[in-house]
């Protein structure tokens, strides 16, 4: 009677939630492993036990607190399966898991020990790694995704919650190959508890990500996250009040796109020339919508490098607006590149659109247009590097790259649906494009877009104005914003997340002191779309860039005079489809086998946390010694928190190269640094000879240092080519 009771109720979860298993044969290479099986599985919903014992084979029992057993109706859906309760606040609870694991039973555990209320991973506790470990079993991580959306889940599915919720949403159980938590044998007390509960922690986060699709479009991302999440809501918000929901974002979409594809024909890249306002997202979105390949534009890089990335991308056209030059005041550099590159203004491509145009966008189905089919491989954005080494190049970024780079974020960023991030990046900027705008508006959450991050003073009250979340920002835009903040400013902030350049510890302890708000540290490239690593909350070490997010490969290059590092190259879904060089117009060059050379100095410790010690062109030799500039810059910073300050090698004839210190600060000297050098008790090779005043440090509009401009300036002071 209970196996047909269970049949039944089996053909009505299929019927009503689609199910689907992904990955069984994962589960039978498990139970051929011939060890005790323990399953683990994020915690959604209500939903979570029942399917699991209903879709998963074999006959599980299930580890269930006692505070769960008091209501009827739970006693009978606990009666349908086998399960044994336990005090879960008991020291006892992972012995009575360890008894029926070595009696030969299939069990399972709901690591988080409640149900989310974000939808995505909360804390985990040890215990689970702990009855892996002493029990040896083969832990088959399972993740459920589409249970969150239910009205038997925890979030909040209000209109202003910006979840929809539904009865009956299709629910996926993806099961990951199995595998074995030990803890290494050095370890004792609480680091090994410690240890516990990271690995289980990475297994489901690592779930999550190998269990989202990418196998779509950006513009068939967008149109999922309007079925997805409520489309009336505002996702993206500027600073001129123009807001925009994912309804009216789709729909701006098609009608600006129609009107565009009039004057592009068929063009594939086009240069996309726009601050962070509403119409920068809605005109991406139009090029997206039917088919082309958006090249974002640095308007900072100044003539020569914007001609340079036209030539390079084999661009025809750039769209950009009429205001947008006049408040930027980019009239001259617009014009000196009229003769190169076709200009084309929005403001003339909107009074195009008429009442039948936008009757024909309101009657056009989002899925009939090209860009919804186009194949994920296929170009989907070229962003330009730097050009703080050099000529810029083209990063050429594929659908799945992007796609794929979110979904990694997401799993370890637990951005809710209901949050807002403040984004001040420029979109030229790949960690402005994916992490400021793309990020939030794909996966129901809201963006604030910021025209310019180096506006210190209005910045960090436009972030208490909006009420944000989450801030995305490197080193030199949070040390100029903690100038000028009040300390009330940033109370609302839940994360504040730093990349693109090293971020100082007089930063991090100034803001820990000042706003008792943490900066976690991350770190990726262009070429990577970009996030490689980050810190978050429940994965953190100090001076750390954070773990390697899912789905990353790496390899240590070693490094001749450089010990416990090497040089980084990794491999992942989010690895661009290749550069487009500088005096090789349209041709792309992919990454070798698959692998990106970061070009950075990095170690990765035992539990995988990424040290950046950094970039390889960044360390100097002298006297037949590898020194690295950015830890000579380390100890100065420590003596001056305010400055500004780059070390950069020039030639010497005695000793190959030597130090010069290029600063800010009027108060610093060669005696200074030299105190200062003393004080850190570093080698005599890590002093520079020579210090240069200058009134402020080249910076591109990435807030990135300008190296070739301060290289020139050192070469210059000392007499070099």
């Amino acid at each position: 009677m209970k196996s047909l009771l269970k049949l039944f109720v089996k053909g009505l979860f299929k019927l009503c939630y689609r199910v689907e298993v992904k990955g069984l044969e994962n589960y039978q290479a498990a139970e051929k492993s011939g060890r005790p099986l323990l399953i683990i599985a994020n915690h959604v919903s209500l939903l979570d036990g029942p399917l699991l014992d209903l879709f998963i084979p074999g006959n599980t029992a299930f580890m269930v607190d006692k505070s769960h057993t008091q209501k009827w109706f739970e006693r009978f859906i606990l009666s349908m399966s086998e399960y044994f309760t336990v005090d879960t606040h008991s020291p006892y609870a992972a012995k009575h898991m360890i008894e029926e694991l070595n009696k030969g039973k299939q069990c399972m555990i709901f690591p988080e020990g409640r149900i989310s209320t974000t939808g995505a991973l909360m804390k985990v506790y040890e215990g689970t790694g702990l009855v892996a470990d002493k029990t040896q079993a083969a832990v088959l991580s399972v993740h459920i995704g589409g249970a969150e959306l239910s009205r038997l889940s925890y979030l909040d599915g209000t209109k202003s919650g910006f979840i929809k919720q539904q009865w009956f949403p299709k629910i996926t159980i993806s099961i990951q190959p199995h595998t074995q938590i030990s803890h290494p044998q050095n370890l004792k007390g609480t680091e090994k508890h410690k240890f516990y509960k990271q690995a289980v922690f990475k297994l489901l986060r690592d779930s999550s990500f190998f269990a989202a699709e990418t196998n779509h479009s950006l513009y068939a991302a967008l149109i999922k996250a309007k079925q997805k999440y409520h489309s009336k809501d505002v996702c993206i918000e500027d600073i001129n009040g123009q807001n925009l929901s994912l309804k009216k974002l789709t729909l701006a979409s098609i009608i600006l796109g129609r009107a565009l594809k009039k004057t592009l024909k068929k063009e594939k890249r086009v240069g996309l020339m726009l601050p962070n306002v509403s119409g920068m997202p809605a005109t991406f979105f139009a090029l997206q919508a039917y088919g082309y390949v958006p090249a974002m534009i640095n308007f900072t890089a100044g003539k020569a490098a914007i001609e340079s990335a036209c030539v390079t991308a084999e661009l025809q056209t750039i769209v950009t607006s009429r205001r947008f030059i006049e408040a930027f005041e980019i009239e001259a550099l617009v014009e000196s590149l009229e003769d190169k590159v076709r200009f084309v203004y929005l403001e003339d491509i909107r009074s195009e659109i008429g009442i039948w145009q936008k009757i024909s966008g309101l009657l056009t189905p989002a899925k009939s247009l090209p860009g919804y089919k186009t194949e994920t491989h296929f170009e989907a954005v070229v962003l330009f590097t730097s050009g703080s080494e050099g000529a810029p190049k083209g990063v050429v970024l594929s659908h799945n790259n992007v796609t794929s780079n979110i979904e990694q974020a997401i799993s370890m960023l637990n951005l809710i649906p209901t949050e807002k991030v403040f984004n001040a990046l420029p979109t030229f900027h790949c960690f402005g494009l994916t992490a400021g705008l793309l990020l939030p508006v794909l996966k129901g959450a809201k963006t604030f877009m910021y025209p310019s991050p180096v506006h210190y003073a209005v910045v960090p009250e436009m972030v208490y104005q909006s009420n944000a979340k989450y801030i995305f920002g490197t080193d030199t835009f949070y040390s100029g914003y903690a100038r000028k903040a009040d300390s009330y400013d940033f109370f609302n902030l839940r994360m504040m997340i730093a990349g693109a350049e090293r971020l100082r510890p007089e930063t991090r302890e100034l803001y820990a002191n000042k706003y008792h708000q943490p900066i976690y540290e991350g770190y990726g490239v262009t070429e990577t779309t970009p996030i490689l690593a980050v810190n978050i909350p429940t994965a953190y070490k100090h001076g750390s860039v954070g773990q390697f997010v899912p789905g990353i490969e790496y390899h240590l290059e070693e490094v001749p005079g450089i010990k416990d590092a090497g040089r980084l190259l990794v491999k992942g879904p989010n690895v661009m489809l290749g550069y487009l060089m500088p005096g090789e117009p349209g041709v792309l060059q992919p990454p070798t086998d698959g692998w990106h050379d970061t070009g950075d100095i990095v170690q990765v410790d035992e539990e995988g946390y990424v040290w950046i010690k950094g970039r390889a062109k960044r360390f100097a030799k002298i006297g037949g010694e590898m020194v690295s500039l950015t830890a000579v810059e380390r100890y100065i910073n420590k003596a001056s928190p305010e400055g500004h300050h780059v070390v950069v090698a020039v030639p010497d004839e005695r000793k190959g190269e030597k130090l010069v210190l290029v600063t800010d600060d009027e108060g610093l000297s060669r005696k200074t640094v030299s105190d200062a050098a003393r004080l850190a008790e570093v080698a005599e090779l890590m002093i520079p000879k020579t210090v240069i005043l200058v009134e402020s440090i080249p910076v591109l509009g990435t807030g990135k240092t300008n190296y070739p401009e301060v290289q020139k300036l050192a070469e210059q002071h000392s007499g070099g080519s």
